[in-house]
């Protein structure tokens, strides 16, 4: 939108906005004032939320509606984001840019006053999924089991999205099948205990000898894609003789789910769960959010100290059993393992350290570079490549940050294609194909290091 356009908006925007006690307060408000204003003295819905759902209960997304909130101020940018707090929705913002629409997930019981609200200040939005429920009910159909082979010796593929024991038995058959190329490393129990996993794939006759990538997937719950591919580059790394040579003078580390608990509970439970499943000091909110727990700037900007929050970070740095123990195996490893790879969804951009402030590592223009020579070899989908905080927004106690700062020179966050989270089971090989020759430019570059 243009700055006339715009300046005509807030124009209208203050019309609407006469508000009597605010013109006795101050006559030059801002817009942000004048927009703050009317949400305060109109704020009848802030203090009317339902309450919490039970943990255990199934949570039905039935008549949800994810909106995508525009404005083309900063004020109707923080006015915008200021109303989602009040009413608590969640919001998904891939950018601090004002430009950056705003997702939304809104209830069917507060859809009719929203439209009120936002018409009132011309704010425009529109809807991207009418009913998040029955996109969800579409996004993994029901396998007809019938239609499945008996011969084979597991039950993974990639044109569906698996629960934890398919993707488990999976590993466990890699490392039963081609016992001189994949080791299945158990590295702790969940807080659910549950095991995690790590699958180490070397053709080297001596461990920890060669420079090595690390992979990590499901971290947060929700985002079904990162352990679809995680587990796909395994079974392209092992399973196809073509890409023997990604394994030439370079080991590979793989997680594919660094929070089983919840994303066992994404499919049995809540869909868009996205933390652990650890009790915390609210007996209502459960689960801290994984990727704000790592011990790098722990506590810092974009995490959250309410238990509540999707955002929380934990009571300390690594005081979840996943965390600390993905951390301690790494940290082990360190001088072998030379890049970090963290698969998450959504956005389709490369980030790179640093997130808790638009900071940049010494090494930044060297990073960057590598990260746009794999993001050139996507063909299907186009990815952005920044830093964290300036590309999307400030992210403390992240895990690839964290890595970055024990020694990890290349240390890499990957936002992979959804739509708010989901994404159909169709579209999990294009996703993964599309990612996997990005993978040809990293290994060449970890095969040219050396393990110190």
């Amino acid at each position: 939108m243009s700055f006339y356009h715009c300046e005509k908006k807030f124009l209208r925007q203050r019309a609407l906005l006469d508000i009597p006690k605010v013109r006795e307060l101050e006559p030059h408000y801002s817009a942000m004032h004048l927009l703050f204003a009317w949400l305060v003295l109109g704020c009848s819905f802030c203090f009317g939320q339902a309450a919490p759902i039970n943990d255990e209960d199934f949570v039905s997304y039935s008549g949800f509606q994810v909106w995508k909130i525009r404005t083309c101020s900063n004020e109707e940018d923080q006015f915008a984001l200021q109303m989602i707090r009040h009413y608590k929705f969640e919001a998904w913002k891939n950018s601090d840019a004002i430009d950056a629409p705003i997702g939304v997930l809104i209830p069917p019981h507060f859809l009719e006053e929203m439209k009120r609200k936002l018409a009132a200040i011309n704010i425009t939005y529109e809807v991207e999924i009418s009913d998040l429920q029955n996109a969800i009910n579409d996004e993994n159909p029901i396998i007809n089991v019938s239609t499945i082979t008996t011969k084979m010796a597991h039950n993974m593929d990639w044109t569906s999205y698996h629960r934890l024991d398919d993707i488990y038995g999976y590993l466990r058959y890699l490392a039963d099948t081609y016992p001189n190329l994949v080791r299945l490393i158990d590295i702790g129990t969940s807080y659910e205990d549950r095991p995690l996993y790590v699958v180490r794939i070397s053709n080297s006759p001596t461990a920890d000898t060669q420079p090595a990538v690390w992979i990590d997937g499901g971290i947060h719950a929700r985002e079904w894609i990162s352990p679809a591919l995680a587990t796909y580059i395994l079974h392209q790394l092992v399973e196809e003789p073509t890409n023997a040579g990604l394994l030439l003078n370079v080991d590979w580390y793989i997680m594919p789910v660094m929070n089983p608990d919840g994303y066992e509970y994404t499919h049995t439970k809540n869909r868009l769960w996205r933390k652990t499943r650890s009790k915390t000091s609210s007996k209502k909110c459960r689960g801290v959010d994984a990727n704000r727990n790592f011990g790098y700037k722990w506590g810092g900007a974009g995490s959250s100290r309410d238990p509540c929050a999707i955002k929380f970070r934990g009571s300390n740095a690594f005081s979840e059993p996943e965390t600390l123990a993905t951390s301690n195996f790494i940290t082990e490893k360190s001088k072998q393992i030379k890049l970090y790879l963290t698969l998450h969804s959504f956005g389709q951009v490369f980030l790179l350290p640093w997130g808790d402030s638009v900071a940049y590592p010494s090494d930044y223009d060297e990073m960057k570079a590598l990260a746009k020579n794999a993001a050139s070899k996507f063909k299907r989908y186009k990815y952005r490549v920044g830093n964290l905080a300036a590309v999307l927004y400030r992210a403390s106690g992240n895990s690839a940050d964290w890595a970055k700062s024990i020694g990890i020179d290349y240390s890499y966050t990957v936002e992979l294609p959804a739509k708010d989270f989901i994404l159909p089971s169709s579209r999990i090989l294009p996703v993964s194909q599309d990612f996997f020759p990005a993978l040809e430019v990293f290994a060449a570059k970890v095969a040219t290091l050396n393990v110190t």
